[in-house]
């Protein structure tokens, strides 16, 4: 494996993250259900939300669990919600396959996507030339997609494999949302293929959150610059997150277990040389493990402590 772009911090918790829920297989069959259902939800709405829906996960979690029709939302926002369910389900059905990630793949994928939308576009290469809402790339001319896929697609499953997993399903995404091989959909099919691998090398799913939207779209934006790593480091404390989630709800609870609790960081900063605004910094970069629920951003004590101690050892060095 290369050198990863992951921030070292960063890295060695996903390292070790991973490894803790490795040791823990076979996972609990009712937790991992409980949190397949959960991520599901989290994923649809996130993904949806993040292109446009105006559904919220309430009404997300309403549509998939009794197919109810919420009034005043559109027929294409209810269609976005259940297509979306219906690729992931093929996205799950092919974590198990040797396959490679072919462009065919893709196309199944996105026509899952826009089924009932535009099923004139829906799995189909598009023929005319598109910019990118808000950004400055410009990608290929319609007549170049399917030659561009293809080396997509001899990339992901040559040069890429050395990547570090997390880096490896990150790039594919950005290089795929930069070819923008459809007319519509692009967002959505990039992140299903991106959960895709990282659920192949072993992760749980990844949810990238319609509140970070913003910063989302900055990162691509540096990626289309050449700069991959903040990207790179964006989805891994996405891979973070969801890594933690199931550590928590499958590691079991037995007495004299020490779970360290999720504070403010507020009340983190209390006591040490920080204040909340640096706390918040380390953790935006990934240099502090931390979630964020909301607006606000969570540590705990152990995060605090183990980032000053590897302060120490860089300091010895």
């Amino acid at each position: 494996m290369s050198k990863t772009l992951l921030e070292t911090r960063l890295f060695n918790r996903i390292q070790q993250k991973k490894a803790q829920l490795d040791q823990l297989r076979p996972l609990p069959a009712a937790a991992v259900q409980r949190l397949r259902e959960q991520l599901m939800v989290e994923w649809i709405y996130n993904s949806n939300a993040i292109e446009g829906s105006t559904l919220t996960l309430r009404e997300t979690q309403l549509i998939l669990e009794t197919g109810l029709t919420i009034g005043g939302k559109s027929l294409r926002e209810h269609f976005e919600v259940i297509n979306h369910r219906e690729a992931i389900r093929y996205v799950e059905s092919l974590v198990a396959e040797d396959a490679p990630i072919s462009p065919q793949i893709v196309r199944e994928l996105h026509h899952l996507v826009l089924k009932g939308i535009d099923d004139e576009n829906a799995g189909q290469y598009r023929s005319l030339a598109v910019r990118i809402a808000g950004s400055s790339h410009q990608p290929p001319r319609a007549w170049e997609v399917p030659s561009r896929m293809q080396d997509w697609s001899a990339w992901l499953n040559d040069a890429a494999t050395a990547l570090h997993p997390v880096e490896r399903a990150a790039m594919a995404h950005h290089r795929l949302v930069a070819i923008h091989p459809f007319i519509d959909g692009n967002g959505r099919t990039a992140r299903l293929v991106m959960n895709l691998l990282l659920m192949r090398d072993g992760y749980p799913p990844t949810v990238i959150r319609q509140e970070n939207r913003r910063q989302y779209y900055k990162v691509l934006a540096q990626a289309d610059g050449g700069n991959d790593r903040p990207l790179v480091n964006f989805v891994g404390m996405a891979v973070e997150r969801s890594l933690t989630l199931y550590l928590e709800a499958c590691t079991p609870d037995v007495p004299g277990s020490d779970k360290d609790e999720w504070i403010p960081l507020r009340e983190a900063a209390e006591g040490t040389p920080y204040s909340q605004e640096y706390l918040s910094l380390l953790a935006r970069r990934g240099r502090l493990e931390a979630v964020k629920r909301g607006r606000v951003w969570y540590t705990t004590r152990q995060a605090v402590a183990d980032y000053m101690q590897s302060l120490k050892r860089s300091s010895k060095r």
